[in-house]
């Protein structure tokens, strides 16, 4: 994982518990829960519309089907 090893994550989180705190810590995860959440359903929204747009596009296009 980026070449990291323990020695060095248990480096960086001892400097993010200083500097956060152990009670901000929990807080903070929270909200960055909250943010992927709603980033991946504003993504899920925009693939729909783009999926309803293409949609309304077609049924308006007039065929191409030959009668006759």
């Amino acid at each position: 994982m980026f070449g990291l090893g323990p020695l060095e994550l248990v480096i960086i989180l001892t400097i993010v518990l200083l500097i956060f705190g152990g009670k901000r810590i929990p807080e903070l995860a929270r909200g960055l829960g909250k943010s992927v959440t709603n980033f991946k359903a504003g993504l899920n929204e925009e693939n729909g519309n783009e999926t309803e747009t293409t949609a309304q596009q077609d049924a308006e296009s007039p065929s191409n089907e030959k009668t006759g």
